[in-house]
């Protein structure tokens, strides 16, 4: 369930996400089914298949909420760690 829909994942979104949940790049390459080297020239701004950015985002979007720009305040887009309920 996408509370909140980005259209585009940026880089610098991924980059925050997995250091938010404090993945590495092989864990989460493993946790969405993609090569490390996939992540880190993701992270450098190469361009991805959509599907690929889907996997890495449905990995994360267990801990971590993506925004869009301006979309709770003004400086870019970001991430923010879900509530947890205990």
């Amino acid at each position: 369930m996408h509370l909140y829909r980005v259209p585009n994942m940026k880089p610098i979104q991924l980059k925050m996400a997995r250091a938010a949940v404090g993945l590495g790049v092989r864990e989460l390459a493993e946790l969405a089914g993609v090569t490390a080297n996939t992540i880190t020239r993701i992270e450098n701004g190469a361009d991805a298949k959509q599907s690929t950015l889907d996997a890495l985002r449905a990995a994360l979007e267990k801990d971590v909420i993506f925004l869009s720009d301006g979309e709770t305040t003004s400086g870019g887009p970001g991430v923010r760690l879900r509530d947890r309920q205990s």
